[in-house]
């Protein structure tokens, strides 16, 4: 019993010296009501966080919170229950089971007892796993280096620079491992630019060559980033305008499509900025088919666009995108389709099919947007199980983004960091890889943006003081990022209870259970977490949380 003892004094030692080496947020109280704190980050001073590796039969716990907790430890056991209790439930769910079925019992009931009967349904979820369930493979979070972000990033002093890399990138920051990256400019940039303006309708690009936006600002921000890198940062490029020579109305923005006369030399576009970000020794492992096509084609917004209809994206693919990186040394870089919201997905795709079948071979999967959310994550599911072979990636998210958004930026907000986290667990419950937020940074105005299409970000920059702020949205974004490896692969989890969670859970590379949930009630909630028919493990979730929990169930 001794030695038990002083097994355990060591791991509450190891987890507590552990603990200790994470610097705590800089709390700054943002004086509106209803808002949560921000963390500030300086030359001198940023918080950290360090994942821990739970030992054999125990877990660890991060919870950040609209009370002001970000990534608070906590640890815990691994349960069994005894054999001859244990129930038979087969480690399979059955193809239609239902996460909850009714017990007679429930209508046979006082009517005084219903307030007590409300309330422990309130307060205690019960989630069963069903580890041997698997689903697809995570390839990883991140955001965007835009010129936006960039421009503001080159603001800081070198020191603050260093700090803000390490906060997204490094091994006691959140540890993102993917970057999308705009081809040329995009609304987020000072002024509306693409490459080869000139000369006039040069079909063979004898002019293409990067811009100071790339060289002095975005390549050096992803330089650094990879340096900072934990793992392999894979990069998505997408163009959001070409030279308006290509585009049927001649201008930046607006209703129009590209002429067919430049349809080889658009896919050539791509092929050179691959060509282009090669030299400067950065490495694009995908390509989308340009950024949200239905803005030239609905022309609701005045920012850079090219609009594409189904069956024009479906030509061009097969005949001049598809076979022009397939057949060039870049015949590795993945082709994403679309690169919309969730609505337009199967109508793009059918249309692209229907066109011409060769497009859907080229493509390797397709890419998805965050602002049309109000279409259930269901749609994704449909799209995957109607092309198997093709990947789904969330390619662009920010929150302010509406003409109904009065406000822009919204300091503190957790509702935001809420928002992401439904949005993400959604994303990954319907076999999304992965999840990349839009700008990695902004100025506390939300831009700068040469349209005035300002928007939120996780981090603002607050040049004139060196310093930045890490918004909730950022620590939501680090719960998945930081404990979800790329390799992992997403699990069932059905619930037990009448009341449920959010939640999505992954079997890291490692061997490890990591799920993450959210409590979005003003009240606790207690929480059983079953991994097998005889291992569980019993939490809280606070009010209005978002708990990462890692399990090693060995």
């Amino acid at each position: 019993m001794a030695c038990v003892k002083l097994g355990i004094v060591l791991v509450l030692f190891a987890f507590t010296a552990a603990a200790e080496e994470d610097l705590p947020c800089a709390e700054r109280d943002v004086g509106i009501e209803g808002r949560s704190i921000v963390c500030v980050c300086n030359a001198t001073y940023c918080d950290t966080i360090t994942r821990e590796e739970p030992a054999p039969g125990t877990f660890v716990a991060y919870t950040s919170n609209n009370a002001g907790l970000r990534f608070a430890k906590s640890y815990g056991y691994v349960q069994t229950i005894n054999a001859t209790v244990a129930d038979e439930e087969e480690e399979y769910p059955e193809p239609e089971q239902k996460d909850y079925e009714e017990d007679e019992r429930l209508l046979d009931i006082n009517l005084e007892d219903i307030p007590a009967i409300l309330e422990t349904i309130r307060s205690n979820v019960t989630l069963r796993m069903f580890l041997a369930t698997r689903h697809q493979f995570i390839e990883g979070f991140g955001g965007s280096v835009t010129d936006s972000a960039s421009m503001n990033w080159r603001k800081l002093s070198d020191r603050t620079q260093r700090n803000f890399i390490n906060t997204y990138f490094g091994a006691k920051g959140i540890e993102y491992n993917l970057i999308r990256v705009p081809i040329g400019g995009s609304d987020f940039s000072t002024h509306p630019y693409t490459y080869n303006e000139l000369p006039w309708n040069d079909g063979a690009l004898t002019n293409y060559s990067l811009t100071e936006e790339d060289l002095f600002f975005k390549l050096p921000m992803i330089k650094m980033s990879q340096q900072a890198a934990t793992d392999e940062i894979k990069i998505t490029a997408s163009t959001w305008s070409p030279p308006v020579w290509m585009k049927t109305n001649e201008k930046i923005t607006g209703f129009a499509q590209l002429k067919p006369e430049f349809y080889q030399s658009y896919a050539d576009y791509h092929m050179r900025f691959l060509e282009e970000y090669e030299k400067a020794e950065v490495k694009i492992w995908a390509i989308t088919t340009t950024n949200e096509p239905i803005n030239g084609i609905v022309p609701f917004v005045d920012f850079n666009s090219l609009g594409w209809w189904p069956w024009q994206l479906g030509r061009w693919v097969a005949n001049n995108l598809g076979p022009t990186i397939r057949n060039s040394r870049f015949n590795k870089t993945l082709i994403l389709a679309v690169d919309d919201q969730r609505y337009i997905l199967p109508i793009w795709l059918k249309g692209m099919e229907r066109e011409d079948p060769r497009s859907i071979e080229y493509i390797d999967g397709i890419a998805v947007h965050y602002y049309g959310n109000f279409v259930p994550g269901k749609i994704l599911t449909r799209i995957q199980e109607m092309y198997p072979g093709k990947i789904l990636l969330s390619t662009e998210a920010c929150e302010g983004p509406m003409p109904w958004d009065l406000l822009k930026v919204a300091i503190g907000s957790w509702r935001r960091a809420r928002r992401y986290t439904t949005s993400i667990i959604e994303d990954l419950n319907n076999f999304v890889v992965g999840w990349m937020d839009w700008n990695l940074c902004l100025d506390p105005g939300g831009g700068p943006n040469w349209v005035h299409n300002y928007v939120d970000a996780p981090i603002l920059v607050y040049a004139d003081k060196d310093e930045f702020i890490k918004q909730p949205m950022y620590y939501a974004m680090g719960h998945f990022s930081k404990f979800i490896p790329r390799g992992s692969r997403r699990v069932q989890v059905a619930r037990r209870s009448l009341g449920t969670l959010e939640n999505v859970a992954v079997l890291t590379p490692k061997g490890n259970v990591v799920i993450v949930l959210q409590n979005r009630r003003r009240h606790e909630v207690n929480t059983t977490i079953r991994i097998s028919s005889r291992k569980y493990i019993e939490l809280t979730m606070e009010p209005e949380s978002i708990k990462t929990v890692e399990i090693n169930h060995n």
